[in-house]
């Protein structure tokens, strides 16, 4: 970010300040306006007219600079409005007013282009600015318009940040982004469109959910996949290639990733978490950061939201503050705030995450003491969601722990899901939401709530110019005031790069843990393999057994060498894949191995291992209670979003396994109940008795797997 913010010591000192100082550097930094009818020389391309054919990948015309490191020119590309000639340098024209404006003037530093286009912008493309919400493209779009000339958001409210939740391939996304950034071109200043998803590089339940498919993302195994594998070298890894990915769609921005500590096992979002361990979670967080946004933001750079600041995973019996049964976090244990769901936001700051989301809930003053100031004598918190909480917000994230990014609220936490401010009124909300420290607002696409706050007196122009100036910062940073446009043919080539997807498939080897292996039944290897007879069940099966037949084709195509059977009565061995889920948005939080997780038919599970030795694998998007399809389990395999030809591979040997547990599996829902919801099972806190034990003696630990050369690791 800009050296504006990086002064000033607290968030009340910067609103104080922010409208004088950008007005300050307007009246004494300013560059000369150099306009058409002036003294300096200026070429004018005007990319409507004046095409550079073959140099633009884009499905839109464009006028395209290449960059030259000689002089310093960056790649700049221009639809809607002129490129500007001046000491033989170009630059866009982003107003249109054929003058070299300063914030279009790439040569200068960063904060004073920001200063010099807040002071441009009216109250209502700011208030544009500081929300963002859904947008969706056209579907199908016979003349291949995904956004309308007259879009809504973009046009209609000025806003600028948007999130894309489809999957369509690549190349649709590129040109979908490209055409939203040509509207962003259009518009009066110019200013481009940041375009914002949640991570499309795993499987999902309820989020971004893609699977390894042609013109696709890159497919990987989960967070909890790459906890279990502990190989913070391949996160980054990872980073990077995802990073040059969404870059080549034209995403600019993640929401994401999850740096919420998984204490509480009934929660149904652990699965976008890298499980129990702060120390994991804060390694894996900070690379992740690295890897996306690199040291600093850059033209190459996709900025980074971590959430859910100060930790999701505290919660009371699973229940999510996306709903009203939940709306609060509980800290039964004192101090487990900052020792277990902090650390991973501190390795966030420290790895200069562009911006923070905080989640919905308020603090609970029923909770242990937690070692921050006191809300008041009497209160130990403000009981008001963390977007509105100025103790929370202000003066724990800057002030305490020196964040210096911008914050974006949780999707409608301003809204409906402002927890302890429901009486208030829109404008209200946005005014205590902005003045404690959140700069932008998700879920919203109505800029008039700001307006009127502003008009009211509950809001200044001063924090709003502060907000302003975070969220252009990082557009500039990430090179969109220069070049927004991406080639859709580049983005397809990019993700089907076959080492990239070689690098991802030994990713999804590390991730799969072994929990049990009587009598040494795996690995399966070609020498015994000519006596098994394989029986393959997936459960849930689908309709008419479709998810089992998909299954038995992926294993027939990708180890030919097995000999499947369809009849259990004909097999010597049987391999069963479960995968349980719960879903956030049912409000009902459950762990155990049954219908009420799609798993209709357990019966049926216990009846396969009992008839022949049944290697069983289980995805865990949860540390789900197996009490019931474990015992009878010749062996057993924790997957975590796992591409099924990796599990076979491992089954067969060809992948010995490294794969620990990201989290304690649960001996039983008692154990579950007995559980304390705000900290991780292996703390001293926490019931002893809380991990499954099987017949082997292994307890199911945090940390625990075996593997066929080194044994077992018994974890923490």
């Amino acid at each position: 970010m800009g050296s504006i913010l990086k002064s000033l010591k607290n968030k009340k000192s910067k609103k104080a300040i922010t409208g004088i100082l950008a007005l300050s550097l307007m009246t004494s930094i300013g560059i000369p306006q150099v306009g058409a009818n002036g003294n300096v020389n200026l070429g004018y391309a005007d990319p409507t007219t004046n095409k550079n054919p073959g140099l633009s990948g884009t499905d839109v015309q464009t006028y395209r600079v290449l960059a030259n490191s000689k002089t310093g020119q960056p790649e700049i590309e221009a639809a809607k409005k002129g490129v500007l000639t001046v000491d033989g340098k170009q630059f866009r024209d982003l107003n249109g007013n054929k003058s070299l404006d300063l914030y279009e003037d790439w040569s200068k530093p960063v904060n004073q282009r920001v200063a010099d286009l807040v002071s441009k912008m009216t109250l209502a493309e700011k208030a544009g600015l500081m929300l963002i919400d859904t947008h969706t493209p056209i579907a199908n779009p016979t003349d291949g318009k995904y956004v309308k000339s007259d879009d809504p958001l973009i046009v209609g409210k000025n806003m600028r940040y948007v999130i894309f939740r489809q999957t369509p391939t690549v190349d649709i996304i590129a040109k979908y982004t490209n055409q939203l950034q040509e509207l962003g071109e259009a518009s009066r200043l110019g200013i481009p469109v940041v375009v914002t998803s949640n991570p499309r590089n795993h499987a999902s339940t309820d989020y971004t959910n893609i699977a390894a498919s042609e013109g696709q993302h890159s497919f990987w195994p989960g967070p909890l996949g790459f906890a279990a594998a502990g190989d913070t070298k391949a996160v980054k890894e990872f980073s990077e290639i995802a990073a040059k990915e969404w870059r080549a769609a034209g995403i600019r921005k993640v929401y994401g990733y999850t740096a919420d500590i998984a204490t509480d096992p009934l929660w149904a979002r652990i699965e976008d978490t890298f499980g129990e361990n702060p120390k994991v979670a804060s390694d894996m967080i900070y690379n992740v950061i690295k890897g996306f946004q690199g040291d600093k933001l850059g033209k190459d750079s996709v900025a980074i939201t971590v959430k859910h600041f100060p930790g999701g995973g505290a919660r009371d019996n699973g229940l999510d503050p996306h709903f009203v049964e939940g709306k609060f976090n509980p800290y039964p244990t004192k101090g487990s705030l900052l020792k277990y769901h902090i650390p991973p936001f501190e390795a966030a700051i420290k790895a200069n995450v562009s911006s923070i989301m905080p989640y919905y809930a308020y603090p609970s003053n029923d909770s242990a003491d937690q070692g921050l100031p006191w809300y008041k004598k009497t209160q130990q918190f403000e009981e008001v969601g963390f977007a509105l909480n100025d103790a929370i917000l202000d003066g724990f994230l800057r002030k305490g722990l020196g964040f210096k990014g911008y914050v974006n609220s949780d999707t409608g936490a301003i809204g409906d899901n402002a927890w302890g401010a429901e009486g208030l009124t829109p404008e209200q909300k946005f005014a205590k939401a902005i003045n404690a420290g959140t700069d932008i607002i998700s879920g919203s696409s109505e800029p008039q709530h700001i307006i009127n706050a502003v008009n009211k007196g509950l809001l200044s122009v001063e924090a709003v110019n502060e907000s302003i100036t975070l969220l252009l910062t990082e557009m500039m940073n990430l090179g969109l005031f220069e070049d927004p446009y991406v080639d859709a043919k580049h983005a397809l080539d990019v993700v089907a790069n076959p080492k990239v997807q070689q690098l991802a498939y030994e990713a999804h080897l590390k991730s799969v843990v072994l929990l049990r292996n009587d009598k040494n039944i795996l690995p399966l290897k070609d020498a015994n393999l000519k006596k098994v007879k394989l029986y393959v069940e997936m459960f849930p099966g689908g309709t008419d057994g479709a998810n089992t037949k998909g299954l038995i084709e992926i294993i027939k195509k990708h180890d030919p060498s097995i000999t499947i059977t369809n009849k259990l009565n004909e097999a010597t061995n049987a391999y069963i894949y479960v995968k349980p889920v719960q879903s956030n948005w049912d409000n009902n939080p459950r762990i155990t191995v049954g219908p009420e997780t799609g798993i209709t038919n357990v019966d049926r599970i216990v009846d396969i291992q009992k008839t022949v030795p049944t290697i069983t694998a289980v995805n865990m998007t949860n540390p789900w209670v197996l009490d019931k399809i474990e015992p009878n389990a010749a062996a057993l395999i924790g997957t975590f979003g796992t591409k099924p030809e990796a599990i076979i591979d491992v089954i067969r040997g060809e992948f010995n396994p490294t794969g620990k547990l990201p989290f304690a599996l649960p001996a039983s829902m008692a154990a579950v109940n007995k559980e304390v919801g705000d900290v991780p099972s292996y703390a001293k806190e926490e019931n002893p008795s809380y991990s499954y034990v099987n017949k082997s003696k292994d307890a199911y630990k945090y940390g625990f797997g075996l593997s066929y050369n080194k044994g077992k690791s018994k974890g923490k």
